[in-house]
């Protein structure tokens, strides 16, 4: 058995792989889902569905409205800035990790970035909390999970100004107040669905107020406006999109799934923290559910760890090149009993060469 904790594209429930393949052969008299038009009927019925569920997971208010775009999350760096920064304004950022960081360098393409905390002197070690952000912002930005150095931001400073985020990596992962963010945007890749997808939650009344003309594939309004089918969608993604949020409403919702993420990141957590050559990388407060970063006391023994660990099936677990040693990225579908291996494999490492 393999136990997948890539950083993403990530792991999906096996019950959506059937389901999804099973669509590929046939989703409707005959016809695969990779053939059929994304007008038809059946299709505008997968977008209502998967459009509703998030809604429905996330318990987001009225008066947003939840598309599916494409361009990644990287897309929205640019389509932020462009849509909500009128000219002549400042928004402020929350410099987190490399996304927030190439998040900022989009708004010099529409105005300024105020970077009100960073912890890039650190190595994004840590989550900045001591700072103030002006009341004439546009916007505050912020990056609310850090894959590459395994850091999460667990709560919102108080602010007045429109709050925007990007929740790429732990979207679904846990309970979250969607009324204290304007905008919310996610690549599907890490708790939603398979790459080629983005999720946008938007609050309606904030769209069309930049002042400035918007191509219109890159203006939100148009694609609210148009039920996320201004142009052909990415049919496939969305398809399993869907699929695999019916799967976490039948485990019993993004709470139930939040309790399960905790447990696996405590089990992780606890492990790194005893075991005597393993250390972790970031401040204890600021750690991720859903990326741990670890690395070990002595550099000399990462090869082999990495090595005997590949060998007894575990898939994804090598540090970001920018940062090395290891990364366990641990999103929804990952059981827990996968955790528990990764633990007795460090363990019995451990033992060996002690």
């Amino acid at each position: 058995m393999r136990h997948n904790f890539g950083a993403g594209p990530c792991i999906l429930p096996q019950e959506v792989f059937k389901q999804a393949s099973q669509a590929v052969l046939d989703f409707k008299d005959g016809l695969s889902i990779l053939e059929i038009s994304h007008r038809t009927p059946e299709f505008e019925g997968v977008v209502e569905e998967a459009g509703k569920l998030v809604k429905e997971l996330l318990n987001v208010p009225a008066g947003y409205s939840v598309l599916f775009l494409q361009g990644g999350a990287s897309l929205q760096f640019a389509m932020v800035p462009m849509n909500l920064l009128p000219e002549g304004q400042t928004a402020s950022y929350l410099e987190t990790g490399v996304w927030a960081n190439k998040a900022i360098k989009e708004v010099a393409n529409f105005g300024t970035a105020n970077i009100v905390a960073s912890s890039k002197s650190s190595n994004y070690t840590f989550v900045p909390k001591e700072y103030s952000i002006p009341e004439d912002s546009a916007y505050f930005h912020c990056t609310s999970n850090n894959t590459i150095y395994g850091t999460e931001m667990f709560s919102l400073p108080e602010t007045k100004v429109p709050v925007v985020c990007d929740m790429s990596s732990d979207i679904m992962s846990r309970v979250i107040d969607v009324a204290q963010y304007d905008l919310i945007y996610a690549g599907a890749q890490k708790n939603i669905g398979p790459a080629g997808l983005t999720v946008v939650i938007v609050k309606d009344e904030i769209l069309g107020k930049s002042g400035r003309k918007i191509p219109s594939m890159l203006d939100y309004k148009v694609h609210a406006e148009g039920g996320s089918m201004y142009n052909t969608p990415p049919v496939f993604s969305i398809y399993v999109a869907m699929l695999n949020l019916r799967w976490l409403k039948s485990k019993g919702g993004v709470a139930e799934i939040e309790k399960e993420n905790i447990a696996k990141a405590k089990a992780l957590y606890t492990e790194i923290d005893r075991n005597p050559l393993f250390k972790g990388t970031c401040a204890v407060e600021d750690r991720s559910r859903m990326n741990v970063c670890f690395v070990m006391e002595n550099p000399e023994l990462e090869k082999p760890f990495l090595k005997f660990a590949e060998e007894n099936g575990i898939e994804g677990i090598k540090g970001h090149r920018s940062v090395g040693g290891f990364r366990a990225s641990m999103y929804n579908a990952l059981p827990i009993t996968s955790v528990h291996t990764l633990i007795e494999l460090m363990q019995i490492f451990a033992e060996k060469h002690q």
